[in-house]
């Protein structure tokens, strides 16, 4: 067992005042706008960010609302938008960036358009697919570690796979700033669902950011997570639990999805069983890619499961 496997599972941090319709400063030239698209997967709703000061970056428009789209336009107070970068394709986050572009011709920046992390198996259906914008696409397609700058403000994108296969954060240069998304949030975990999603990735991409030295994560759902590192460890932690716990109930003898979420989450509002269900499918994906647990036929929701 390792020193990672010691650390405390994340102690999540649910008390956040979302202001909706009003700007908040959460540091030097950056402005928080939650959207008011409350709900059981995006808490009091998705952070946008105005980044700059004369001329300025949004990050994460949100999703197509009039209210969020007029409070955006009256907390630029004027200042010219050049650029709107999207961290990933799910419609809390990209739909408005498209009419926030036609009002101010800002170039449209992310990793590129929507896509799942695998092909869909046979007769398989992607539970998130009305979830996903799959008309969003940028203008310019972001590769890891590229920089783009405007007045006063350099981010750089820093891909994240896993929540979906697009997902990157961006990195505010010379600030230890870095707008986390969804990959990392205070509130809870994300929400790995395949196709979409895959575990193995975001079980990667939580090992990049520990390599990073960023100060402050301002991520798309929630407050701040203001000691990145520590939090993002206790993630890894927790995820690493999960694997374990999913990995025991099969050699216990259960041999659905639905059984083993009846004991894993067993004190989860039922309402989120669909959720946790999917969670637990990224887990066997990896779980069986290394050879812990088999399958006859790919990993599905309504598969059968034994140790390997």
């Amino acid at each position: 067992m390792s020193a990672d496997d010691d650390q405390a599972p994340p102690r999540f941090v649910t008390t956040f005042e979302p202001q909706h319709g009003v700007a908040v400063p959460v540091a030097e030239g950056v402005q928080r706008l939650t959207a008011p698209n409350p709900s059981p997967f995006t808490f009091h709703g998705t952070n946008t960010y105005i980044v700059g000061q004369k001329s300025v970056c949004v990050i994460d428009p949100g999703p197509d609302n009039d209210a969020h789209f007029e409070a955006l336009m009256a907390a630029l107070q004027g200042r010219e938008v050049t650029h709107i970068a999207v961290s990933h394709t799910h419609r809390d986050h990209s739909p408005l960036a498209r009419r926030l572009k036609d009002r101010t011709g800002a170039i449209l920046l992310a990793e590129g358009p929507h896509r799942a992390s695998r092909p869909l198996f046979k007769g398989e259906i992607n539970p998130f697919a009305e979830s996903s914008d799959t008309d969003f696409v940028p203008d310019m397609a972001l590769t890891d570690g590229q920089t783009v700058q405007g007045d006063g403000w350099k981010l750089t994108a820093v891909h994240a796979p896993g929540h979906t296969a697009n997902h990157s954060a961006f990195a505010l240069e010379d600030t230890g700033i870095l707008f986390s998304a969804d990959h990392v949030m205070a509130w809870a975990t994300s929400i790995v669902a395949p196709p979409d999603g895959a575990m193995a990735d975001y079980m990667a991409s939580l090992d990049r950011l520990l390599a990073r030295d960023d100060r402050l994560y301002l991520p798309g759902h929630g407050g701040e997570v203001t000691e990145p590192q520590a939090f993002v460890r206790a993630l890894r932690t927790h995820r690493r639990m999960r694997e374990r716990a999913v990995l025991e109930r099969i050699v216990k003898g259960d041999r659905r999805i639905a059984d083993m979420v009846k004991v894993i989450y067993a004190s989860t509002d039922p309402r989120l069983h669909g959720a946790a269900a999917l969670s637990v499918l990224a887990h066997i994906e990896d779980l069986v890619e290394k050879g812990l647990i088999a399958t006859d036929g790919p990993p599905k929701l309504s598969g059968e499961y034994r140790p390997g």
